[in-house]
């Protein structure tokens, strides 16, 4: 990318990474709802709603965060979780206010923890989680892109990792970046806070598509309505098992899999799969995690 272009992205990049700091005095009470959550026909949208604050992942907000993705979560009337937001920035990333010397190094930590947590939750959940960007997301928010299963973006989307500009490293969202993209990629943005531009980061593997912002809302849900036709125990199966693989080396990966694929036909539902195929019907699933009778 050009310079020119490079200093055109600084300083909405810049803005964006620095609301949260600038925006009030000391710690605000917060909204009264840092999250909202809707759910119709199996999907569940979770939208963080403080842009005034670019939607800074502050303690208060991580806790909303969580409670709204643990909320029924085995419900089988749950299919898919969708995270947006509202206001140009998807989420500026941590909250600097509440990391500055006026409070505690436990504090801090107890930031850092829950904001893990919420990030190793979304792959632990049961089912697909759709992260729909239109906008900004860095640092921590940029994190919370990666840790999603699925990505859909607009044009005019951006992701960055700039905490080295402010001398705080994006070490936790590295986590979530190394796993995502190939290593220099993920370290050049570590190491020089610069923004991937959405085709970039659709072309390095950050997310999983790119739209124009007008057809975010419909690409995002015929992905979310393609999901709810499938039985919810099998995709929960699926889910866990390809997360475990992967941390797994080959051979054991295959162990690992093969034994999955005898608990798959099992299931009702994977019985249900089959007969419905020779029977050239519809299945009808009981997303049930019940073995067949």
């Amino acid at each position: 990318m050009a310079a020119s272009g490079l200093w055109r992205l600084r300083r909405p990049l810049a803005a964006a990474f620095s609301s949260a700091a600038t925006a009030g005095g000391g710690r605000p009470s917060p909204p009264e709802k840092l999250t909202v959550r809707r759910q119709a026909e199996g999907v569940r949208n979770i939208v963080l709603n403080n842009p005034r604050k670019r939607n800074a992942l502050s303690l208060a907000m991580l806790q909303s965060l969580r409670e709204d993705l643990l909320h029924d979560v085995k419900s089988k009337e749950l299919r898919v979780i969708i995270i947006s937001a509202e206001g140009p920035v998807f989420c500026s990333g941590h909250d600097l206010k509440e990391l500055s010397s006026e409070d505690d190094v436990k504090y801090h930590s107890q930031v850092f923890e829950i904001c893990a947590e919420v990030m190793t939750l979304i792959q632990k959940l049961p089912v697909p989680v759709i992260a729909k960007v239109n906008g900004l997301a860095t640092a921590a928010g940029c994190q919370l892109v990666a840790s999603c299963d699925i990505a859909v973006a607009s044009e005019k989307s951006q992701f960055a990792t700039p905490g080295v500009n402010i001398g705080l490293f994006c070490s936790t969202p590295a986590v979530a970046l190394g796993r995502s993209l190939p290593r220099k990629v993920a370290l050049e943005m570590l190491f020089t806070g610069e923004p991937l531009s959405a085709q970039e980061a659709l072309m390095h593997g950050l997310i999983s598509k790119v739209v124009p912002e007008d057809k975010l809302e419909e690409e995002t849900m015929k992905i979310s309505h393609k999901i709810c036709e499938s039985s919810k125990s099998v995709l929960a199966l699926g889910k866990a098992t390809f997360y475990r693989q992967m941390t797994q080396d080959l051979d054991t990966a295959y162990k690992t899999t093969t034994q999955v694929m005898a608990d798959n036909l099992n299931l009702r539902d994977g019985q249900e799969g089959i007969e419905a195929f020779i029977q050239k019907r519809k299945p009808v699933w009981s997303h049930s995690q019940d073995k067949k009778k």
